[in-house]
């Protein structure tokens, strides 16, 4: 094996790593030249998870009600990060939505203990992207649940690309912010474009012109409120982004008066 293809098995590894719970050798999961270099795997680790998802979720929905189906597809898609995600956005929305200055904001995010707007956010987001899953129809079900993932991770790109970080100590996420690049960034919405025209056509598209819009808005209103990202942003950002491509199918295929 090259040096070359030995650095990006290393990197690709280490995104698997930070961004799923598969065990993995840890001198290469976390190691910080590896960890820096994994941003343009990020897209191809939401790919995986993706196609893993919407696998189970074809069994799923042979087996259970829509429903019941959905809620269970959700769970693995929560499962997969080990919750990493899904804790950032507890943390971002106890500081956001404390009408606190940015210093105490940043300061509630760092508690590890959840509060009442982290639990709600939690839970709004879990019932709509159930509710948006189980709103599909049977055609356009498995390209979606499959490219839920993916949008998720290709807005964790964009968001370290438009963003600085917010706190003045480093963090874990500062080896990438160090890294990322609009190049990153324009190989994270092409793919995301190409997968979205390959698994949904139009709509596929629509996707991923949401997933974009999307994750400019949130970044935009994260700025505002602490003047940059923190790894508790990117996991708030990746699941509410997550839910984009649900809705959006949803939309475009719900029969109208």
């Amino acid at each position: 094996m090259s040096p070359e293809l030995g650095k990006r098995m290393k990197s690709f590894i280490a995104a698997l790593g930070f961004l799923t719970i598969i065990p993995l050798p840890s001198r290469w999961a976390h190691e910080k030249e590896a960890l820096a270099g994994s941003i343009p795997f990020f897209p191809m680790v939401g790919l995986l998870i993706g196609a893993v998802v919407a696998a189970l979720d074809s069994g799923f929905v042979r087996l259970f009600p829509p429903l019941l189906a959905s809620a269970l597809t959700v769970i693995a898609m929560v499962a997969v990060s080990g919750g990493l995600h899904m804790d950032g956005l507890g943390d971002t929305a106890d500081g956001f939505l404390s009408s606190r200055p940015r210093e105490q904001i940043l300061e509630i995010m760092r508690d590890s203990r959840s509060g009442v707007m982290g639990v709600l956010a939690i839970v709004l987001i879990v019932s709509l992207k159930i509710a948006a899953v189980a709103s599909l129809g049977a055609g356009i079900r498995r390209p979606v649940v499959f490219l839920m993932p993916l949008a998720g991770r290709c807005a964790l790109v964009i968001s370290l690309f438009l963003l600085p970080y917010a706190r003045k100590e480093g963090g874990l996420v500062s080896p990438f912010l160090k890294r990322c690049s609009s190049l990153h960034t324009l190989w994270a919405v092409g793919l995301l474009a190409v997968a979205g025209w390959v698994a949904a056509g139009m709509t596929g598209l629509a996707i991923g012109g949401a997933v974009v819009i999307g994750t400019v808005l949130f970044s935009a209103y994260v700025r505002s409120k602490i003047g940059g990202l923190t790894g508790d942003t990117l996991g708030a950002v990746c699941e509410i982004v997550e839910v984009l491509p649900a809705l959006v199918g949803a939309a475009m295929t719900a029969p109208h008066l």
